[in-house]
């Protein structure tokens, strides 16, 4: 018996069965998170190291080579490149697309972890880090306050940015700009030299007097309690009655009598506008594991529940930039087009069918496929991102093969004048495996792809796992459903002029007759004379060498992803080395001014002495990052990489003019 004379014979079990798929697929969906690509990691790994106050050629010589030396021996090494800067050193290893990642990066740790001893002391243990593409800040948020600039500062540091990380899914809050507290203690040398001190020692007394630490624990008859001495600073004046040494008079010398202490401000190392004014500026970056879409939304929620506890204070949180805003866009305009791929199939299927009834039948296996296929990637961990909802519309007309086919052959047997139930069963029988031919050929084309490792297949999998998964849901239905229902409720109709929908369908009937029997003309004219023969020849052959031809003219160029029309971008400028954060930001003015002249600017969000390039947040007081948002693609005519263009030429004038 097979599994069409089952479901024909027991239609409730083929009922149960898709209902409780059609039940997961739905819940599937409610559980499917929204992402822009699926997760790409590509085979690169940073390794970064700090090393304060030292040149490029000091960090090249005492850092990067040592580093390059233990990294160079590992697996599958495609290239390893390094970038020395004032302060710290990168060091970027390439591997082979076959590299497993997180493999590699366990050996380069350990690798780096030997040569760490020959690094210098003062530099600062190296941090290794893969590139993830969802890893860059889901939010770019600038705040404000009423507060006076040191206290709002210190506020973000102690209360907005713990409560903030502690929401599920946010990876870390980064705080750039405002104005830091410091305690400087200015020495008067002459006086350090009358008393026969040193600077070292000063700073020695000064580091030990200022340490909380454990003398250790008192036993008594209820327990046990711990004792721990609290030496930490509560004001400047205990700063200043440190003792620091004896005079030769045999008494104290106080810090206050060599220095000067002062309760200032930090030097600015990095400064933060939105739109011009000044902000403290606030990036949040997700989990690795974590979904962008609600993360932005947490934080968002949380952000307004700050502002109402915090109204006193005129507390604001302006939104610069949030990733997920383009992902849910691009998502729902992928769902649009889906929309549309399923009116059209029906449209057609309508046209060449010419039954309603038959095209409900056939209608129904899209459904029934893509519900399955929900729960499938909700199964596998997938997300609904560009590549599955791409895959998803592309299938769309795949679906609807297989049930044509066998529908097509059910009418037939139905002609011959067999009853419901044997068109059914026979039709389905006699045209089985040419369904299973049709979706097979489908099938081995993408079930390769979801094999593919490396950068391409982080991309194609999830792609091609939705494709060949429902194509073969659809093989399902054609076996299932479709003969079910037509064994139920199929029947032959005859076209006439009495009714409105029959005379369409003999209109369109007469067009399709008619084209067919230009194009038969055509091809007996192509394979019969030798004109024919020669012009076919010709054509191909031009066509071929025409194809051909379109990518080293260059009508075809190369690209790994599509640019789209986001509407942001970040321009990156780096000034001469040795630049401080003043000299940046004046030049940073300048380029701020020149973006908002643009009509097309909606904002403007600056980090001076913060380069991002590279996907790598480290500080550079020589370097200033733009992330500029435009108006909505209605608002301007330009694209986003037009105006980029534009922007790039008139900055690189001012930069040059400032060097």
């Amino acid at each position: 018996m097979t599994i069409t004379e089952i479901a024909i014979k027991r239609p409730t079990l083929i009922v149960v069965i898709f209902s409780m798929l059609g039940v997961l697929g739905i819940f599937g969906y409610s559980q499917l998170k929204y992402e822009l690509l699926p997760k790409i990691s590509p085979p690169i790994i940073l390794i970064t190291t700090v090393y304060p106050g030292a040149s490029p050629q000091e960090a090249e010589n005492s850092v990067t080579k040592y580093i390059e030396d233990a990294v160079s021996s590992l697996d599958k090494v495609s290239a390893v490149r390094s970038t020395s800067a004032e302060g710290v050193s990168v060091v970027t290893i390439e591997l082979e697309q076959s590299a497993k990642i997180d493999l590699a990066l366990q050996d380069a740790q350990r690798k780096v972890n030997a040569a760490q001893q020959l690094l210098p002391k003062d530099a600062r243990a190296p941090v290794l880090s893969k590139i993830a593409l969802d890893e860059i800040p889901v939010l770019r948020v600038g705040v404000k306050s009423s507060m006076p600039n040191r206290e709002f500062s210190q506020f973000m540091k102690d209360h907005i940015q713990p409560i903030l990380s502690k929401i599920n899914g946010v990876g870390s809050i980064t705080l750039l700009g405002g104005e830091q507290r410091e305690i400087k203690v200015n020495v008067d040398i002459e006086k350090v030299r009358a008393y026969g001190l040193g600077i070292n020692q000063i700073a020695g007394m000064i580091k030990a007097s200022n340490l909380d630490f454990p003398t250790g624990n008192i036993k008594d008859s209820d327990g046990q309690f711990v004792v721990r001495l609290a030496g930490k600073f509560q004001s400047i004046e205990q700063i200043k009655a440190i003792i620091i040494g004896r005079s030769k008079q045999g008494g104290n010398i106080r810090l206050m009598d060599i220095a000067e202490i002062n309760d200032g401000i930090k030097e600015y190392t990095t400064i933060s506008r939105l739109n011009s004014e000044t902000t403290i500026a606030m990036l949040v970056q997700k989990q690795s594991d974590a979904n962008s879409v609600e993360v932005s939304q947490r934080v968002r929620k949380q952000m307004e529940e700050l502002e109402k506890t915090y109204a006193k204070d005129k507390l604001s949180f302006t939104i610069a930039q949030d990733g997920s805003l383009f992902t849910i866009e691009a998502a729902d305009a992928v769902k649009y087009d889906l929309m549309i791929a399923i009116l059209l199939v029906a449209a057609v299927m309508f046209l060449f069918l010419h039954s309603i009834r038959n095209s409900l039948i056939v209608m129904v296996s899209i459904p029934a496929s893509l519900l399955s296929t929900l729960f499938i990637m909700y199964v596998l961990g997938f997300t609904l991102n560009l590549m599955t909802l791409l895959a998803m519309s592309l299938v769309i007309g795949i679906l609807v093969d297989d049930s044509i086919v066998v529908l097509e052959n059910i009418y037939r047997h139905l002609e011959m004048g067999k009853d419901k139930r044997t068109a059914a069963l026979d039709g389905r029988n006699e045209i089985g495996f040419a369904a299973l031919s049709i979706t097979l050929v489908d099938v081995v084309v993408f079930v390769p792809l979801s094999f593919v490792g490396g950068l391409v297949g982080n991309i194609l999998r999830e792609f091609a796992v939705v494709v060949f998964s429902s194509t073969l849901m659809s093989l399902f239905v054609s076996f299932t459903i479709t003969p079910v229902i037509a064994s139920r409720i199929s029947k032959l109709e005859h076209i006439t002029n009495s009714t409105l929908m029959g005379r369409f369908s003999l209109f369109f009937e007469k067009i399709f007759d008619w084209i067919t029997q230009e194009y038969i003309r055509i091809l007996k004219w192509c394979i019969s004379s030798w004109k024919g023969k020669i012009t076919v020849i010709l054509f191909s052959l031009l066509s071929l060498l025409a194809s051909f031809a379109l990518v080293p003219l260059g009508y075809v160029g190369f690209e790994f992803i599509t640019q789209s029309d986001r509407g942001e971008f970040a321009i990156t400028i780096e000034m001469p080395a040795g630049y401080s954060v003043d000299e940046t930001n004046f030049t940073a003015l300048y380029v701020e001014q020149l973006l908002h002249d643009f009509p097309e600017t909606e904002r403007v969000f600056s980090s001076v002495g913060v380069s991002n390039e590279g996907f790598i947040g480290q500080t550079s007081t020589n370097a200033a990052e733009f992330n500029v948002t435009l108006k909505p693609k209605s608002q301007r005519n330009k694209t986003t990489d037009q105006i980029g263009m534009q922007m790039k030429k008139k900055i690189q004038s001012i930069v040059l003019c400032q060097q």
